[in-house]
């Protein structure tokens, strides 16, 4: 049985990496050790690795699909709107049917939050 796929996000800086996960969306750091950091948050996990090489590669968009998406809306507008996608600011409902909207930190990692119908 597959329980969790969990994400490794390469950053120039590990300081870029918290202000993401920690800062923007109030996950906890579960372990740091020097170029790596495990976050996690009701479940969530993230592998933020600090590597220049590695993160100028690649900005990857992240999809974390939940119940409370107006809930996790309303927190990170009120806490870091800075983060709000450009093109998807707002909770909005998506041609394929899910709820979503997406953060946008300065180093270009995007997270979709996406909430399907019930």
């Amino acid at each position: 049985m597959m329980i969790r796929l969990i994400p490794k996000v390469f950053f120039d800086r590990m300081e870029e990496g918290l202000d993401l996960f920690v800062d923007g969306l109030g996950f906890t750091v579960l372990h740091h050790d020097g170029d790596l950091a495990v976050v996690g948050r009701d479940g969530a996990k993230a592998y933020v690795v600090a590597s220049a090489e590695y993160a100028a590669k690649d900005r990857p968009e992240i999809s974390i699909e939940t119940d409370t998406i107006e809930e996790i809306h309303r927190e990170v507008s009120a806490k870091r709107p800075d983060l709000l996608h450009p093109n998807l600011p707002r909770v909005t409902q998506r041609p394929w049917g899910a709820l979503e909207f997406a953060l946008l930190d300065k180093t270009g990692v995007c997270v979709v939050f996406r909430q399907w119908p019930e």
